[in-house]
């Protein structure tokens, strides 16, 4: 198995963007910022975004397998990674995040 590492160095850059807006069909915005200790998930949610349009379930299952060992560490742990479990919802709820880059 590929650790997180060695897949996110497989992605495209998202130094350029300041952070990604996700907005629920209810309008509710969560934030994944540019800044040290989140900057992994916003190059990954940036791509999943990129690829599917939108971060639902297919772009969940992408993302679940790019976090890697991250992943269940996150089952285990609920709370943790709130980046990871955001995917475990989509999944689970059938939810929808509309994505602006910033």
């Amino acid at each position: 198995m590929k650790k997180f590492v060695d897949l996110l160095a497989t992605l495209e850059s998202a130094d350029h963007l300041q952070r990604l807006e996700l907005a629920d069909a209810d309008g509710n915005i969560e934030r994944i910022e540019n800044k040290p200790g989140t900057q992994g998930s916003l190059k990954v949610y940036h791509h999943l975004w990129k690829k599917h349009g939108a971060i639902n379930a297919a772009a969940a299952k992408e993302g679940l397998a790019l976090y890697a060992e991250h992943t269940e560490d996150a089952q285990n742990n609920p709370g943790k990674h709130p980046n990871i479990d955001r995917l475990f919802e989509v999944l689970e709820n059938g939810l929808e995040y509309a994505v602006t880059a910033i």
